[in-house]
């Protein structure tokens, strides 16, 4: 049915106001597994260091004879030095002095926001870079390469499941240094699955060496891929016959030598599983996250918003399942 003349509609006002929810919505993920389990220290240096020592491997044949007059010196169990470069991550936000005062949607266009956005991206980079896969470098002068801290795959030798082709991190010493190479990741062709049998390998090797592992990071294909592992599946059937829930999910695994939580990584590689004793981790401060001004540039303001950290991982007490298919 037509309209009569002149009927005015909503197509030819152009006064109308506007509806914007005066919220912002940002469901960007925010949940760290490495900052938020590690431990943190502050250091003094860009290169800061820590003693290691293991001791000797227990042996049977430790017997004497009863008035032994000249027992020999052993050899001492002495510490390596272990050490890793800090890095520096900033954010710069600008806003000028008209920004700060029309009316925006949630204030989004004020300095303050600026900054509180940017510390969360910040954030976000640290624990990006802290799962890496990157050596240790000391940078260069005169501004011709930034510091970078290796990142925990580059830490971990000892407790390792790789794919044929994948090779070991290495040190820049012998036994003692910084993690200098990234590990050798195994050809597409190489890769495999996890399995619960990889898991429990490593899982054991960590036990052997001392570690007490509490936690599986792994990104969300192989997190739904141990949600698959066959003592799961048992007890998915049970509960979906008794409670009529379905339990896809599996959140701790139950190993020989404790339980580990099984916690989802947005911030790691696809490929790689990581498992963690968050007691011999830490996030190494040389300045904690602070924000400054910085000069004015006409008719706008300026901050700087800037961490330097760094990555300390007693490689022994950790593993890594590597080279896993995507």
């Amino acid at each position: 049915m037509g309209q009569n003349a002149n009927t005015t509609e909503t197509y030819d006002v152009s006064t109308i106001r506007e509806d914007i929810q005066d919220i912002l919505r940002d469901i960007s993920p925010m949940d760290f597994v490495f900052m938020s389990n590690a431990k943190t220290r502050n250091v003094s240096n860009t290169f800061f260091e820590t003693a290691e020592r293991s001791l000797a491997s227990a042996v049977s044949n430790n017997q004497v004879a009863e008035g032994e007059a000249s027992p020999a010196n052993d050899a001492q169990s002495l510490p390596v030095r272990i050490g890793n470069y800090t890095e520096i991550s900033d954010k710069v936000v600008e806003v000028s002095d008209t920004s700060q005062k029309v009316s925006g949607v949630a204030n989004a266009q004020t300095i303050a926001e600026g900054i509180a956005t940017a510390t969360k991206e910040l954030k976000r980079d640290m624990e990006t870079s802290l799962f890496a896969s990157k050596a240790g470098n000391a940078g260069s002068a005169n501004a011709g390469g930034a510091r970078v801290t290796a990142g925990l795959p580059t830490w971990l030798r000892t407790n390792v499941s790789r794919a044929t082709g994948g090779a070991n991190p290495t040190l820049s010493g012998t036994t003692t240094g910084f993690p200098n190479a990234v590990a050798t990741d195994a050809i597409s062709g190489n890769m495999r699955a996890i399995s619960q049998a990889l898991l429990q390998t490593v899982i054991s090797s960590c036990w052997t060496n001392g570690a007490t592992p509490k936690i599986l990071s792994v990104g969300p294909v192989q997190k739904q891929a141990v949600s698959g592992f066959a003592g799961n599946a048992s007890k998915t059937r049970e509960q979906a016959n008794t409670d009529g829930i379905i339990m896809a999910g599996m959140g701790i695994f139950i190993s020989d030598f404790g339980e580990i939580s099984i916690i989802p990584s947005r911030f790691q590689r696809t490929r790689d599983a990581f498992v963690l004793d968050p007691e011999h981790m830490e996030v190494a401060y040389l300045s904690t996250l602070t924000q400054k001004p910085l000069a004015r540039t006409g008719h706008s303001e300026r901050r700087l918003l800037s961490v330097e950290f760094g990555s300390y991982v007693y490689e022994k007490a950790h593993g890594v399942i590597a080279d896993l298919n995507a």
